[in-house]
């Protein structure tokens, strides 16, 4: 990957919806060239999808939440995950290191859902514990952080 491909990246991480000729103009390649990149980008994994990003409550997901999951003596992290994976609610989920093995986000339309979804949740065997933190608002998110240009392998020039 180079410096273009690079530049590439952060043009459709702004706007996926950019076309290959205007992507072509801004880093000075013609379309084929730039769709031939991206082809490759595609191949290779490193552009794993596109999708439409939708205002949450717009579409009546008004409450976001942050559901901390401590985990039992005996709990198998996998099936933990497995049964997770299997609840739409939750949007994302990270696996921690410390007294939390997962930190979900999840999205519900109120709060009665979402009190429904803790029980939900603390009734998976192996958890233990959760703790909840509603948000109240949503500064930003998904926010893209830049892919350095010119940069050595340490991410210093």
């Amino acid at each position: 990957m180079d410096e273009i491909d690079r530049t590439i990246l952060n043009l459709l991480r702004a706007d996926g919806r950019t076309t290959y000729a205007e992507l072509a103009r801004r880093v000075g390649l013609t379309a084929p060239s730039v769709q031939d990149r991206v082809t490759k980008l595609e191949k290779n994994g490193v552009i794993i999808g596109y999708q439409a990003v939708v205002d949450p409550e717009a579409i009546g997901l008004g409450i976001t939440a942050l559901i901390g999951i401590i985990p039992d003596s005996s709990a198998e992290h996998i099936k933990i995950y497995d049964r997770l994976n299997d609840v739409p609610q939750v949007e994302s989920c990270y696996f921690l290191a410390g007294v939390e093995c997962y930190q979900l986000k999840v999205r519900v339309p109120k709060m009665a859902d979402l009190e429904h979804l803790i029980h939900r949740i603390s009734g998976i065997p192996g958890v233990a514990q959760t703790r909840t933190t509603i948000t109240l608002s949503t500064k930003w998110e998904d926010r893209p952080q830049p892919i350095p240009i010119g940069e050595d392998e340490h991410g210093v020039d």
